[in-house]
């Protein structure tokens, strides 16, 4: 096992998994989208038919969770075993979502890296022999994070100029030991990063430094280059963000200009869409993975990406202490399904 072992935080798989199915339900607002033709299901309503926000959420992941199935022609008591995790307090969307199912779950608490964190795992657990297959799941809601982060919507608060727009949306892939689709070729794990920023309303500054760090160890450790990727794609640090990692790369000397996109800047077009500085949220990544960027290294559009989750790991708690936010960022490679 450790012969798959690269550097200190990553490892190459000699028996690459499978991304064999994959899903994604998105809100109204994610539908009016650039990316709404590449979602499986969209909702007007926002509480998808629940009570609460946080209720819709669990909705979310259950209708995500229901379309892989169907996509993969499984029951969903088939699937040996689920990674999943969300922004909620106690991860209840994940928890509430698979109660009484009888799959094994382990939950996961990545903040915005979670759609990462999840399917690292995945590959982890089937590239290793422990199963079979895994399904890597997560999800976030607009106005159930703003209750819990900010201020609750009915306040009215105004957002600054560098906040972002927390994603409404689920997205779920099944990771197989064999099968066709897009393989992870290797993953390289994340250090949680801590640089001072206390601005819970400019995360996307706040996470790049760690984004800098993984990818930084991703190529140290497996001595790839940026050349090698088609895309590499961070997930969330929106437009600042974006251009923070940009500027930190040039002052280490190291060029990703070209390459780097972000799902935060794909998933909203801000020249109509009032999201400040774009997308956040784990639910942004999942349906922008498993929306968009699987889709396109299925059919050979893209070749190979490098799939960098960054996640603001604070609390309300730590926040209202006046704690600094660190940040994770953990990186799978994707390679796609046709030569």
């Amino acid at each position: 096992m450790t012969s798959q072992k690269r550097g200190r935080q990553s490892f190459l798989l000699t028996e690459p998994p499978v991304i064999t199915h994959w899903a994604s339900i998105a809100g109204k607002k994610e539908s009016q989208g650039p990316l709404s033709h590449t979602f499986d299901l969209t909702s007007q309503d926002p509480y998808f038919g629940q009570k609460t926000w946080e209720q819709a959420e669990k909705s979310m992941q259950q209708k995500a969770l229901n379309k892989l199935a169907e996509k993969a022609h499984k029951k969903i008591q088939d699937f040996s075993l689920v990674f999943s995790g969300d922004l909620l307090n106690q991860c209840i969307g994940s928890s509430f979502s698979l109660r009484n199912t009888g799959i094994p779950h382990l939950g996961l608490y990545g903040a915005c890296s979670t759609m990462a964190e999840s399917l690292l795992l995945a590959s982890m657990a089937v590239g290793g022999g422990f199963t079979e297959d895994a399904v890597a799941m997560t999800s976030s809601h607009f106005a159930s994070s703003e209750r819990q982060y900010r201020f609750p919507l009915g306040y009215g608060g105004q957002r600054t100029p560098t906040s972002q727009w927390t994603v409404t949306g689920s997205g779920a892939a099944l990771v197989c030991k064999t099968g066709n689709g897009p393989r992870i070729r290797g993953c390289t794990i994340g250090t949680v990063c801590d640089l001072g920023i206390q601005d819970a309303n400019n995360m996307g500054c706040a996470m790049a430094p760690a984004a800098l760090a993984t990818i930084k160890a991703h190529f140290q450790d497996t001595g790839r280059t940026p050349a090698d990727y088609d895309l590499i794609v961070t997930g969330d640090l929106g437009q600042l963000g974006k251009e923070a990692l940009l500027e930190l790369a040039r002052l280490d000397g190291l060029a990703l200009g070209g390459k780097l996109t972000d799902c935060g800047t794909l998933v909203f077009d801000n020249t109509v869409q009032d999201v400040h500085a774009g997308g956040s949220g784990c639910g942004c990544s999942g349906i922008v993975l498993c929306g968009y960027l699987l889709s396109r290294l299925n059919t050979g559009k893209l070749k190979n990406i490098l799939f960098c989750g960054t996640g603001a790991l604070l609390s309300p708690t730590s926040t209202q202490q006046g704690l600094p936010i660190p940040g994770v960022c953990h990186a799978v490679w994707i390679q796609g399904g046709k030569e």
